[in-house]
């Protein structure tokens, strides 16, 4: 069976939107490392459809982060929306007909690799709350944002994970992978 993985990049006040606006100088050789390991084993990305909007808006004609470029420009990518039919118009990338969750599970049961869930916080915590979610890794980058939307909200469920992994990077990122603990 595939694995569906997130990463995040996080602010220590738990902001998941725009970390462009925080990253700052904290983006280090570790980090680039973790995402050359990550971009050679998924071949599927999942967006939701204000991230793939967002995202096809930049990435077709990106002149900086190429090697990020052509992976995202050539993936297979799957966008959910509630409310939009309209054609994608960016290379390899359709709309998730019918129910995300459902989708979400057969792809699980095809061949290929891993698959990831980038550019959508909503679509990262519905997949990791109803237990598709394999891993989760927070890039945990040393600032305090101040603003911005948060991946869970106050009125998510309990939910308790399990530390698969942690890392420190040498510019003071915190690197945690979790999974969605069992029973």
């Amino acid at each position: 069976m595939r694995k569906v993985i997130a990463g995040l990049f996080y602010s220590v006040d738990g902001v998941a939107e725009a970390p462009n606006l925080f990253q700052f100088d904290s983006f280090d050789d570790e980090l680039g490392a973790l995402l050359g390991k990550t971009m050679a084993v998924v071949d599927t990305v999942l967006m939701g459809r204000v991230g793939f909007e967002q995202w096809a808006g930049y990435w077709p004609t990106a002149s900086q982060d190429n090697d990020f470029a052509d992976f995202i420009n050539a993936v297979p990518k799957y966008v959910a929306s509630r409310n939009s039919s309209a054609p994608l118009g960016w290379s390899n990338a359709q709309l998730i007909e019918g129910d995300l969750l459902e989708f979400v599970r057969e792809i699980k049961n095809q061949p290929g690799g891993e698959i990831a869930a980038m550019g959508g916080m909503s679509l990262v915590r519905q997949l990791l709350l109803a237990g598709l979610m394999d891993e989760m890794t927070l890039i945990v980058h040393p600032v305090i944002s101040g603003r911005g939307r948060h991946l869970f909200g106050a009125d998510d469920p309990t939910t308790r994970l399990e530390l698969k992994g942690l890392q420190q990077t040498s510019k003071g990122n915190a690197i945690l992978t979790y999974a969605k603990r069992a029973g």
